[in-house]
């Protein structure tokens, strides 16, 4: 199977936050993040793998700062790394003043898995990753470590 270009499956999407999306101090609902994060990572795993996918974990969030009332949300994802039918989606999240047009600040961090599926919902093979920018392979030659820690995590759990 053919290895796909890391910018083939980069998305981005924009998000306004609206006084129903926000908790008491009118920063965002993690929640809501959580939804978006999924969404911006299943349609960056389908464009990789031209299937149907599955999320399998997720893997890693982390809430560096928050987003308020009127902000706008940048989300940007990429398959980071894959292994036979799964797919490592690396997600950002930045929050932006409008009014300002500055204080761009990265609000979430996080890693999901994806696992493609065929049309009897069973796990199907996906291509390769290859990447091209030096961020790209610095977030690649971190996969195979990220992997173990995932199986690591998962091991430890059904152990228990």
């Amino acid at each position: 199977m053919k290895r796909r270009k890391m910018s083939e499956s980069r998305t981005i999407q924009t998000k306004l936050v609206l006084p129903p999306d926000t908790n008491h101090l009118q920063t965002i609902f993690g929640g809501n993040v959580l939804a978006y994060i999924d969404e911006i990572a299943a349609i960056t795993a389908t464009k990789h793998s031209n299937r149907a996918v599955v999320t399998a974990s997720i893997d890693r969030v982390d809430f560096v700062s928050s987003a308020r009332v009127g902000d706008i949300l940048e989300l940007e994802a990429v398959v980071s790394y894959t292994g036979r039918t799964s797919m490592e989606v690396y997600v950002t999240v930045h929050s932006i003043n409008p009014l300002t047009g500055r204080d761009r600040k990265m609000t979430t961090e996080s890693f999901l898995t994806m696992v493609a599926m065929d049309e009897n919902n069973r796990p199907v093979p996906v291509p390769g990753i290859e990447p091209e920018t030096a961020d790209e392979i610095a977030l690649f030659d971190m996969g195979p470590a990220r992997l173990a820690h995932r199986k690591e995590r998962i091991k430890t759990k059904h152990n228990q």
